[in-house]
């Protein structure tokens, strides 16, 4: 009876812990919940030093002396913080790690949601034109898994699922 109840305990731990946000609560707690993602990506200057939770899909990332910076098609995130699976987007940021990133990993095509401080915009070509990107410093960088398959999902409650 006691194996029964430590393989419960267990149980609830994983299935509790499978469930919780990429992003640390500190940092959750800091992030500016009031600003849309919309908001922030018309007017990055207008939010400078504040802090946002962003994520989408990576288009691209570079090593340069000052970091990686990795530019993201950004996309909705779900209540883990996970982008989601979705074909809308507000547009592109730029996230700007401090340190060496392998653009092997963060690549093309690979799910990332970051946490960190708006430094406003960058302007950077994009195909013909000039774009202007939000620049994200980053604080927490979450890369996902990829996708494989059909995803199988549990729901508990009204709008959630594990």
């Amino acid at each position: 009876m006691k194996r029964l109840g430590i393989l419960s305990l267990i149980l609830l731990i994983l299935l509790i812990s499978g469930c919780a946000h990429v992003v640390s609560q500190e940092l959750r707690d800091r992030a500016e919940k009031e600003i849309s993602p919309i908001d922030v990506m018309k007017d990055p200057d207008a939010y400078k030093g504040r802090t946002v939770i962003l994520g989408g899909v990576i288009a691209s990332s570079i090593n340069m002396k000052e970091g990686t910076y990795i530019e993201v098609v950004q996309k909705p995130l779900g209540y883990r913080g996970r982008p989601e699976d979705t074909d809308i987007s507000h547009g592109r940021f730029i996230i700007l790690y401090e340190g060496y990133l392998d653009t092997a990993i963060y690549s093309q095509g690979r799910e990332v949601t970051v946490a960190g401080e708006v430094m406003g915009k960058m302007v950077r070509p994009l195909g013909q034109i000039q774009y202007q990107y939000l620049l994200i410093k980053s604080k927490e960088l979450h890369i996902f898994e990829p996708r494989y398959g059909v995803p199988i999902r549990f729901g508990i409650g009204i709008w959630h699922t594990f």
